[in-house]
């Protein structure tokens, strides 16, 4: 241990009591203070430092003990504890602090996730909306054709299938202008008033064109909610937990699907059932614009904003009063706070930012390029062809959706977002994989059928613990707070244009080069996506989003 130590001139002198307390502000104080407290650090620290508070109670005990005669054994063992078991960075900080008569930052652990837990569900009603809008078309579109006089035609129903991506699109392109210019509170409440009053037109119209206009409604929501809802819990959750809580936008997609896709099993036996269907979804659109009038505004907002007694009190609300002051100077910091100044398109797609609009946006496109959704429009067509009914060809895609977004929020904080993201490319990969193979004349009709259906929901299974949540909470992290809204709208608009080529597409290629073809083609791009992350993608886990930043950006 003798590299350890340092000349004793160096070392800070500690007395019973705390005025008389010396620290030499260096950025070794941390190391010097650790070591020459070892030999007794239970009884050192609470006496020179008596208002410096450590959430371990095997670490700093208020009671002294009686040194140890075996010195060597008690620095190794105390120093290991001081270095795994504290935060020095807060600890310098409150030594710092003690020297300059300023007030220390206290180091009190973890602030606790139960207080940002009821505004992060809040929010995530915007995405439980976007499922539930999705998918409920899914069983109630031959209702919905018979009753409005456009049954037999596909172009017709085709309409009213994308009519509501069209409008996501819009919603997205313009979510970043919205939310900062009235806050993320603000946009999600009013991404609540496009969908109510387009649930009410396509619940109560009498033809075709009333049902599109409902549907072009609905999908400005869908496109500004989901997009808005992300930054927004990036932004109010604790670092330790913001990749556990980012996975319950996705669960929450997954619940409004499944939810839809339950609401409409009774389409067929109940006349006019379907008109139901689109008032059930006014209920989670209010209680979303009553219940974030009551909920904590983005700090980071606010900071950019320049209410900054307005940030503080939110952090207050988000993580405790005990956090507040070193949340707010990990906000402050100059490279790593939000600059207010305006961002226009053009500076995301030029200079220092243009890297990681980039992955952005690459990311978006391969997610989409990888057939998913073709995967959630047309399974009941592949499940038909086997005898298999359509609504239980959906409801077991949507469980496999489910499950394996559980157990992305479980793996999330724990194994990282880019382990997640190859892990989930990967496995689509040999998915799609077996879906080329029952797709070929090489097995029989039962081998065929377990292929391609065992293979369609390992394929969801496998997106949804990964590629389907890692990437929106991976752009809301990744993103300096000056351009975080307008280019996570940007990267979301890539994601809905993608999205509706691939849709309107599937179906005249699958005709002209054949399922074992097409399927070949996605497969191909989820390798390619694999590559891709383990080049380009870099771990976010546990670390705030001033580190993140000046981590990617370091100031020029």
């Amino acid at each position: 241990m003798n590299h350890f130590l340092l000349p004793p001139h160096r070392f800070a002198s500690f007395s019973s009591e705390p005025n008389h307390t010396q620290i030499p502000e260096t950025d070794n104080s941390i190391g010097l203070l650790c070591i020459a407290s070892a030999f007794n650090l239970r009884c050192t620290l609470p006496l020179a430092f008596p208002d410096f508070q450590c959430s371990n109670p095997f670490v700093f005990d208020p009671k002294p003990h009686h040194c140890c005669s075996n010195r060597s054994h008690l620095l190794s063992k105390h120093f290991c504890l001081a270095f795994f078991l504290c935060d020095l960075r807060a600890l310098k900080d409150h030594v710092n602090a003690y020297g300059k008569q300023e007030s220390p930052v206290r180091l009190t652990g973890y602030p606790s996730w139960k207080r940002s837990l009821p505004h992060v569900i809040v929010a995530t009603l915007a995405s439980f909306l976007f499922g539930y809008h999705l998918g409920v078309v899914n069983e109630t579109l031959e209702s919905i054709s018979l009753d409005l006089a456009f049954s037999g035609s596909t172009l017709a129903e085709g309409l009213v299938v994308s009519t509501c991506l069209g409008g996501a699109f819009i919603g997205s392109l313009f979510s970043g202008w919205i939310a900062d210019g009235v806050g993320r509170r603000r946009a999600l409440q009013l991404c609540a008033l496009p969908m109510i009053i387009g649930a009410s037109m396509s619940a109560t119209t009498k033809n075709l064109w009333g049902m599109l206009l409902g549907r072009l409604f609905v999908g400005t929501g869908m496109g500004l909610g989901p997009a808005v809802a992300a930054l927004y819990v990036s932004e109010v959750s604790p670092a330790y937990v913001r990749g556990t809580f980012g996975s319950f936008t996705q669960i929450s997609s997954c619940l409004g699907l499944l939810g839809s896709l339950f609401m409409g099993l009774q389409a067929k036996g109940i006349v006019g059932w379907w008109r139901a269907c689109f008032w059930v979804s006014i209920i989670p659109a209010a209680l979303l614009a009553l219940l974030m009038e009551f909920s904590a505004e983005s700090p980071h907002w606010l900071f950019k904003s320049g209410r900054t007694s307005q940030a503080e009190a939110e952090f207050e609300k988000l993580l405790g009063e005990a956090h507040v002051k070193y949340a707010y100077a990990e906000l402050s910091k100059p490279d790593g706070g939000d600059d207010t100044e305006a961002v226009m398109l053009s500076d995301l797609l030029h200079g220092r930012h243009f890297k990681l609009i980039f992955i952005g946006s690459t990311l978006f496109a391969l997610q989409q390029l990888s057939g998913i959704n073709t995967v959630f429009y047309f399974s009941s067509t592949v499940f038909k062809s086997f005898g298999v009914p359509s609504d239980r060809a959906n409801i077991c895609i949507g469980v496999a959706n489910f499950l394996g977004s559980i157990v992305a929020m479980i793996l999330m904080d724990k194994l990282g977002r880019r382990v997640l993201l190859l892990g989930s490319f990967s496995g689509m990969v040999v998915s799609m994989g077996l879906q080329v193979v029952g797709a070929s004349s090489f097995p029989s009709s039962t081998e065929a059928f377990y292929l391609s259906a065992g293979g369609m929901l390992l394929f969801v299974l496998t997106f949804s613990l990964g590629a389907g949540p890692v990437p929106s909470l991976l752009l809301s992290e990744i993103f300096p707070g000056q351009i975080r809204a307008k280019a996570m709208a940007f990267c979301m608009s890539v994601h809905w244009v993608i999205n509706f080529f691939v849709g309107l597409l599937f179906l005249p290629l699958l005709e002209q080069i054949g399922a074992q073809i097409l399927y070949t083609v996605f497969g191909a791009f989820c390798l390619i996506s694999v590559i891709f992350v383990k080049r380009n993608v870099v771990e976010t886990k546990g670390k705030s989003l001033q580190e993140i930043e000046m981590a990617l950006l370091p100031v020029e």
